[in-house]
């Protein structure tokens, strides 16, 4: 990385699950491309309290309306959604309104708000940028592709209910 290339500040929602806290030691790692500038987390209020702590992270908030709020700063340039299930739904809007580089790890938002988050993404100038496997892997094989010519995607069902 260019001295001139200027670092990335990050908002991570969902910040005390797996995701997040892999997200967290990501951004140690790279120091010199990534601020992390704002926390949140559902419920974990001491493990916010402890990341924030130990991070040096001004901005934190608990619950979806914190953390559509935090999606919503000013000074972030990527917002790393990884809030489990629907309650996502709000801070991805949130995001992509601002116009915010959406690192998008909750499928959940795709499934019950995909239209929404698309047209939120149009009127705002947001990007979605897809962190979670099955999606990042459709991203990288409709590259370059024209999408008039898809008809439909289908994902298997994996996780969940359906390991062994």
């Amino acid at each position: 990385m260019s001295e001139t290339t200027a670092r990335r500040r990050v908002v991570i929602l969902g910040s005390t699950g797996s995701i997040g806290r892999q997200a967290i030691e990501v951004i140690r790692d790279h120091p010199e491309r990534f601020d992390l500038i704002g926390l949140a987390a559902g419920r974990d209020a001491a493990g916010l309290e402890r990341q924030a702590a130990a991070l040096g992270v001004a901005h934190t908030g608990l619950g979806g309306e914190a953390a559509a709020d935090l999606a919503l700063l000013d000074e972030a340039d990527i917002v790393l959604n990884a809030v489990v299930g629907a309650a996502g739904l709000r801070a991805s809007v949130a995001a992509l309104r601002a116009g915010k580089t959406l690192a998008l790890a909750n499928k959940e938002s795709l499934v019950a708000g995909g239209e929404v988050c698309l047209q939120a993404a149009q009127d705002g100038g947001g990007t979605i940028v897809p962190v979670d496997s099955e999606h990042a892997a459709l991203a990288q094989c409709l590259a370059g592709v024209d999408m008039a010519t898809v008809d439909r995607l289908v994902l298997t069902a994996s996780g969940g209910p359906f390991r062994t």
